[in-house]
């Protein structure tokens, strides 16, 4: 048994590999036509493009990779089945949840790179990529933020603050600061041309005009710097350089924890922080739910039968997650239902096939 599992697990292996190799290059190949329309525009030349396309793969691999594990393993089990060599497991001894362990035991390791890849290498490596191409492409002197026309609103406590532009490196230009007394009455106003991070809850502003009002007066000075205390933080920007989705959880709980500190809206932050760690097991349900449909497409249809399945499930998943996911948002369901339901789905069809395979 112990020989039978490692086979199953090396076939599984092997061609989950080669086809996330596929999907890889299909998709940079892509993106790198995607970007050829901008080719040209500052000093956004073929090199820069191609770099770009290039730090991008990170963010790509972390969402194939449990489609690759679904058309893999679906393309693994079929062969052996249309080869007759499962049927010659299974007489020898194999159950089901045997060969489904040997299956998960190739994707629990799938699954931990498939963490790690999205909590430590995509994050980083798609802010550069969104800053290299920002700048090279010299977009309104590399802004790559802007929540709203008038830009980016932040309140703390009974300040309100509107930042017009977010820069690539993270720098700030245009900063307001307006400041509310106990009874809500405008206090001072704060107008900073730019602004750069010192150290936690420190920015330096830089040429700072202060308006002070006290009742029906009101006194003007200008300063060439000024340190500015707040609970902002580059995390909280680094939002609008790359999708909640693809960010790290630390800068994930950063954020909630500074909206809801604000009696901001934080649903969308929250479920994509539960999405990031659920994320990872959809490896294994996709590979579980491979099984039963390698059976049933064992002798109906050929690779390309196999193939279009496989991509057919995938979609689903991937559609039917992120309509849970802007359904919550909209609706104000529970984060974690939202990101857990349709692995839940999934799961539950996936186990159903088994049991009924298995019994018939």
């Amino acid at each position: 048994m112990p020989t039978l599992t490692r086979y199953l697990g090396r076939e599984v292996l092997v061609s989950t590999l080669v086809v996330f190799g596929g999907l890889l290059m299909l998709f940079a190949f892509f993106d790198v036509i995607y970007e050829l329309r901008d080719v040209g525009t500052g000093t956004y030349g073929i090199g820069k493009a191609l770099t770009y396309v290039a730090l991008h793969l990170p963010a790509r691999a972390y969402e194939l990779f449990p489609v690759s594990a679904l058309i893999g393993t679906l393309f693994a089990i079929s062969q052996l089945v249309s080869n007759s060599e499962y049927t010659v497991m299974r007489v020898s001894g194999a159950s089901l949840w045997q060969v489904g362990w040997a299956v998960l035991r190739v994707g629990i390791p799938l699954a931990i790179a498939t963490f790690l890849a999205g909590e430590f290498i995509a994050p980083p490596s798609e802010r550069l990529a969104q800053t290299l191409r920002a700048s090279a492409r010299g977009d309104v002197s590399s802004v790559v933020a802007q929540q709203f026309d008038s830009g980016f609103w932040f309140k703390q406590d009974l300040t309100f603050v509107n930042v017009r532009s977010v820069l690539a490196d993270l720098s700030i230009v245009g900063v307001r600061i307006y400041e509310f007394d106990s009874d809500l009455r405008l206090a001072r106003v704060r107008r900073a041309e730019s602004g750069r991070f010192l150290q936690a809850g420190r920015w330096q502003l830089k040429n700072v005009n202060v308006t002070e009002i006290a009742g029906d007066s009101a006194r003007q000075v200008t300063v060439p710097e000024e340190v500015w205390e707040t609970v902002l933080r580059p995390s909280i920007l680094t939002v609008y350089q790359v999708a909640p989705e693809r960010l790290e959880l630390g800068t994930l709980w950063d954020n909630i924890r500074v909206l809801s500190g604000n009696a901001q809206k934080t649903s969308r932050f929250e479920i994509a922080f539960w999405h990031k760690i659920f994320y990872p097991l959809a490896v294994l349900v996709m590979m579980v739910l491979a099984l039963p449909f390698a059976h049933f497409q064992g002798r109906t249809g050929g690779v390309g039968v196999r193939i279009f399945t496989g991509t057919m499930l995938g979609l689903a998943f991937f559609l039917l997650g992120r309509l849970f996911s802007n359904l919550a948002v909209l609706n104000d369901w529970p984060p974690l239902f939202a990101a857990a339901f349709p692995i839940a789905v999934f799961v539950g069809i996936g186990v159903a096939l088994l049991w009924w395979i298995e019994r018939r």
